[in-house]
C-alpha cells in the first residue's frame, strides 16, 4: 500500500482528501509546511504527496522547492490542489516541478485517478531504477572481473621472461614503479597531458611488465651470456623488441574485441630502445616520432639496468648511474623525461629499494 502525504492548513481539507484516499492508500495528513518537510523526510517515506499552495507561513511553492532542495526528497512526486485556478496559477506550480495541478474544490473520482496514475508512473520509475542499479552493479562486477583476468594475463606472461631469466622478476617491479613516477611528473606538462591521462597512466602502468616479452625468443646462449655479446649476437638480441610486438600483436588479433592496454603493450615493447637522437633500434625512430610510453619506459628500463646486477655486468653505483643519464638528455632520453627523472629522484632510488635484489640493495644503499 502506498504512502500519501497530504498537506493543507484547513482541517476540513485534510479530512475529505483522506476519506477520498484512505481506502486505497496509507494516509499521513499534516497542516503545515514544516511539517510537511519533517514528514517528507521521515518513515514511512511518502511515494506522493498532495501540496495546498496557499498556507501561512511557508506556501506550497516554498514547500516543494525545499523538498526539491534535499535529496532524501527531491524524487517524491508533488500534485499541488488549490483554490488557485488561474491558467497562470497552473502553469507556475507544473514549471516549478509539480507533477500536477488538482483545483479545489475536489472531484473525488478525479482525485483518485490522479493520484492512481502518478503513483504507477513513481513505482514504474523506481522499477527501472532499480533495474539500472542493478545493471550497474553487474557491469561494474564484470569488468572488475575483466581487469583482474587482465592483470593476471600479464603477470603470466611477464613470468615467461623471468623463466627464462631469473633477473627480470624485481626489474619489471622496478620499472612498472619507474614509469608510474615518470608519469605523474609529466602529466601536468602541455607536451604530455593529453597523452598522459589518469586512465593512460594506468595502462601504461599495466602494460610496462610486458616491455621485454621478446626476450622468450633469444636463444639461451645469448640471453644468459656473461660477457660481452659479439655483433651477431647483439643483432639478435636486438630481436627482442619485434619479436614481443608480434607476440602482442598476434594476441591482439585473437581477441574478439580490442583490448587498450595490449596496444599500449605492443607499443612499449617495439620502441622502448629507440633513442631520442635515431640511433636506437629497431625502426630509427627520433624525437617525438618515438611514442611518450616508450620515452618512458627507456629511462625507466636504462636506469634500473644500470644500477643492477646483470649475468654480463655487476652493479653500478647510484652516482655513476645517475650521470650516465644525465649525460643521455638530448641523445639517449627525450630530455623532458630526464627532467623529470632528476625531479622525482628520491622517489627512484626509493622504488629500487623496496623491490632490491641482493646486490641491488647494497649498492643503492651505498650510493646513496
Amino acid at each position: 500500500m502506498a504512502t500519501v502525504l497530504i498537506v493543507d492548513d484547513t482541517p476540513e481539507n485534510l479530512s475529505v482528501l483522506s476519506g477520498v484516499l484512505s481506502p486505497e492508500h496509507r494516509i499521513r495528513a499534516v497542516n503545515s509546511g514544516q511539517r510537511a518537510l519533517q514528514a517528507a523526510a521521515g518513515r514511512p517515506r511518502p511515494d506522493l504527496i498532495l501540496l495546498d499552495v496557499m498556507m501561512p507561513e511557508m506556501d506550497g511553492y516554498e514547500v516543494l522547492a525545499r523538498l526539491q532542495a534535499n535529496t532524501t526528497t527531491a524524487d517524491i512526486p508533488v500534485i499541488f490542489v488549490t483554490a488557485l485556478d488561474s491558467g497562470d496559477d497552473e502553469e507556475r506550480g507544473l514549471a516549478l516541478g509539480a507533477v500536477d495541478y488538482i483545483v479545489k474544490p475536489i472531484r473525488p473520482a478525479i482525485v483518485i485517478a490522479r493520484v492512481r496514475a502518478h503513483l504507477e508512473l513513481k513505482a514504474a520509475r523506481d522499477l527501472l531504477q532499480d533495474r539500472n542499479s542493478s545493471l550497474q552493479l553487474e557491469i561494474s562486477r564484470r569488468m572488475a572481473e575483466n581487469l583482474m583476468i587482465q592483470d593476471v594475463s600479464i603477470r603470466a606472461l611477464a613470468r615467461l621472461a623471468e623463466i627464462r631469466d631469473p633477473e627480470t622478476g624485481n626489474h619489471l617491479r622496478r620499472t612498472q614503479g619507474y614509469v608510474r613516477t615518470l608519469a605523474t611528473q609529466l602529466c601536468s606538462d602541455a607536451r604530455f597531458a593529453a597523452f598522459l591521462t589518469p586512465h593512460n597512466i594506468e595502462i601504461l602502468v599495466k602494460s610496462a611488465p610486458l616491455h621485454d616479452i621478446g626476450k622468450v625468443g633469444i636463444p639461451d646462449h645469448i640471453l644468459l651470456k656473461p660477457g660481452k655479446l659479439t655483433s651477431d649476437e647483439w643483432l639478435i638480441m636486438q630481436t627482442h623488441s619485434r619479436l614481443g610486438y608480434l607476440a602482442i600483436e598476434q594476441a591482439e588479433q585473437d581477441a574478439e574485441q580490442p583490448i587498450e592496454f595490449l596496444g599500449m603493450a605492443k607499443e612499449v615493447a617495439h620502441y622502448h630502445h629507440e633513442k631520442w637522437d635515431g640511433s636506437g633500434y629497431p625502426e630509427g625512430l627520433a624525437g617525438e616520432a618515438i611514442p611518450i610510453s616508450a620515452r618512458l619506459m627507456a629511462l625507466a628500463d636504462v636506469f634500473d639496468a644500470l644500477i643492477a646486477q646483470r649475468v654480463y655486468k655487476g652493479a653500478f653505483p647510484l652516482e655513476k648511474a645517475l650521470r650516465i643519464i644525465r649525460e643521455g638528455r638530448g641523445t639517449h632520453f627525450d630530455p623532458a623525461v630526464v627532467d623529470a627523472f632528476f625531479a622525482r629522484q628520491a622517489d627512484f632510488v626509493a622504488i629500487a629499494a623496496k623491490h632490491a635484489d641482493g646486490e641491488l640493495g647494497s649498492a643503492s644503499a651505498s650510493a646513496g
